[in-house]
């Protein structure tokens, strides 16, 4: 996928993704969602990096974003292609209401979900879904033991980044204990220039039942 690929998408779908803009700004003033509140800066920043995964994720997939936030990269992949199967997680409850906004007044269906992705790792979530993002949510060592245990045997973690050669070394021995195998570094720059990646996983295998181990062990202790 290329820069003109993702502003045809833009472009196409302006009036959905204006109202999510519009109601990330009016949400932002209750509650921090967003440093970036200028449509422009939001348009390459948020919804331009977040349409660079479509790429990976096949037709009708079920797909997770893990640590949402205000919903990058989930919404503007499910506004892009409504085939897809969305689910939402944040730890945090009011995040998961501006969301459940969101997705009635833009009729972007979506499962908002309230939950720590290590709690979803261990329970009804684990290996459901074709495809898990992630996007600024933690070092990718970290992030591998939240969103491989989400991930179907065969299916696909994106972590969205932006310079990410040493995490890359640092997050083998995670990758491989997870069953996971990377497949792809997509490195591109947004249209105002900005370096990003990709981390394409694929899952090769399940998830060994220990992992994710929770109580903040993936953070303070890292595989």
């Amino acid at each position: 996928m290329n820069s003109q690929q993702v502003k045809q998408i833009l472009n196409e779908k302006t009036d959905v993704f204006s109202k999510y803009y519009s109601l990330l700004v009016e949400w932002n003033e209750k509650m921090n969602l967003t440093a970036i509140t200028d449509y422009a800066d939001a348009e390459v920043k948020h919804f331009e990096d977040s349409l660079y995964g479509l790429p990976y994720v096949k037709q009708g997939a079920t797909l997770c974003d893990v640590g949402t936030g205000a919903g990058f990269p989930g919404f503007p992949l499910k506004m892009a292609r409504p085939d897809i199967n969305l689910t939402l997680m944040d730890s945090l409850n009011k995040r998961i209401v501006f969301l459940t906004e969101v997705s009635r007044q833009t009729d972007t269906p979506a499962n908002c979900v309230h939950i720590r992705a290590e709690d979803a790792g261990r329970g009804e979530y684990r290996e459901k879904f074709d495809v898990v993002t992630a996007r600024a949510v933690a070092k990718l060592n970290t992030l591998c033991e939240y969103c491989l245990p989400l991930v179907k045997k065969g299916g696909v973690f994106l972590a969205y980044k932006a310079d990410v050669s040493e995490e890359l070394e640092q997050s083998k021995n995670a990758v491989k204990i997870l069953g996971g195998e990377i497949a792809e570094v997509n490195r591109f720059c947004l249209s105002n220039g900005d370096a990003r990646t990709i981390v394409v996983i694929k899952k090769v295998s399940p998830t060994p039942k220990a992992y994710p181990r929770g109580k903040g062990k993936e953070r303070s202790k890292p595989l």
